[in-house]
């Protein structure tokens, strides 16, 4: 592995923009999905080769540029849920864990990507073995979650498997989030590509999630209570499923999308996004703060009941667009204030900083998702913060 160099304009030509069309549309689905799904309730790189010490440099720089910002997120909003409870306002009360519970997805991108070359000597050495291997990991600890009593206790395995908490289940937390990186990077050495491979993908996604929705897993794919009824925490055999029909639709529309990304307009505004993905992922649930309080003002019926009742959909509609319409001052103060800060860069020799920096990380995040805004925000702040310190490089005074 070569260090990384500054982009030239021979090499943003080069980029297969397709991979970042898919992750800008994905981000945009992710965001709106947020706000869609948050009714506030206002009266209450990719590696391919590495050895050991240049893979945990690699990976301390995705860590740094992850909790950079994140750093900032945790502070500004520790210091609005501070002021908040001084004055005793009410709009944190309905965000408090909406606001900090997204971060979970930097957990499992990191730790997915600490494995990346473990995945890829598999997909080498298995090629795509690797990933019906980890089908099968899957599927042995969701048949172990329900330790069916008969073999027609099969036809309700997502029930007995999902009706009790275990911590074998968590397992698949690890497996089931590999599973789209060793397809990806099956995908990306040529295993297998064409519009008759994702139709066929899609049916197998459709078959899929009808057997194990059947067989009693819950319907819906991220919801549920910890442990409990779910297909997410921890991950089941329903959401492979998902991820069948997703890796289909990126190959049956691969021709489509990249027609429209030879052209320079749409390319373009698919590099502004991808620079963007990572501050818009972070501080589009804090616009959601300044949406409730300008929905409220205006009168607007954002507190419209539950899906069915008059009103609903509309009250969904109205709510986007204040997400959407305070989302935009909040990124142009977030983007300006970042341009401003000096470029870290990672030791390349610090292996005990790299590896402390990430348990401070990962410890500071998880505090920031268990407790809320407050006081979860202001204890990972701290963790945060250290692992910003630690991985990166201090200048020696002369």
């Amino acid at each position: 592995m070569t260090e990384p160099r500054e982009p030239t304009a021979e090499t943003m030509s080069q980029r297969d923009r397709y991979p970042d069309a898919l992750r800008a549309g994905a981000l945009l689905v992710v965001v709106l999905g947020h706000w869609l799904a948050t009714l506030p309730r206002l009266e209450g790189g990719y590696l391919v080769d590495s050895d050991g010490q240049r893979q945990l440099h690699w990976w301390a720089g995705r860590a740094l540029a992850l909790a950079r910002p994140t750093v900032t997120y945790l502070a500004v909003l520790a210091a609005v849920a501070v002021i908040s409870r001084l004055v005793e306002g009410r709009f944190l009360a309905p965000f408090n864990h909406s606001l900090t519970i997204h971060l979970w997805f930097l957990l499992m991108l990191l730790g997915v990507q600490a494995l990346l070359p473990l995945s890829v000597r598999a997909d080498r050495r298995l090629g795509l073995r690797a990933v019906w291997l980890l089908v099968a990991i899957a599927a042995l600890i969701d048949l172990l979650r329900a330790s069916p009593g008969s073999p027609a206790d099969l036809l309700r395995l997502g029930e007995l498997a999902t009706e009790q908490a275990t911590l074998l289940g968590w397992v698949n937390l690890l497996v089931v989030w590999l599973l789209p990186q060793q397809l990806g990077i099956a995908w990306r050495h040529g295993r297998f590509s064409g519009t008759g491979t994702g139709l066929a993908l899609i049916s197998l996604g459709l078959v899929w999630l009808g057997a194990t929705v059947g067989s009693g897993y819950p319907l819906a794919m991220v919801d549920g209570e910890v442990g409990g009824r779910s297909n997410l925490l921890p991950p089941t055999l329903a959401l492979v499923g998902v991820m069948w029909l997703q890796v289909g639709a990126v190959l049956a529309g691969e021709g489509p999308a990249r027609r429209l990304l030879a052209r320079r307009p749409i390319r373009r505004a698919v590099a502004i996004l991808g620079a963007l993905g990572m501050p818009l992922y972070l501080w589009h649930k804090f616009a959601e703060l300044p949406a409730a309080w300008l929905g409220e003002r205006l009168g607007a019926p954002i507190d419209a009941g539950v899906p069915g009742e008059p009103g609903f959909w509309w009250g969904r509609l109205v709510w986007l667009l204040l997400c959407l319409l305070m989302v935009t001052p909040v990124m142009a103060a977030v983007v300006a204030f970042e341009m401003r800060r000096r470029r870290d860069i990672v030791s390349a020799t610090a292996g005990r900083a790299v590896v402390g920096g990430g348990l401070a990380l990962f410890a500071g995040i998880l505090a920031s998702m268990a407790l809320g805004a407050l006081p979860g925000a202001l204890i990972g702040l701290v963790g945060v913060a250290a692992a910003s310190w630690l991985l990166r490089v201090h200048p020696q005074p002369r």
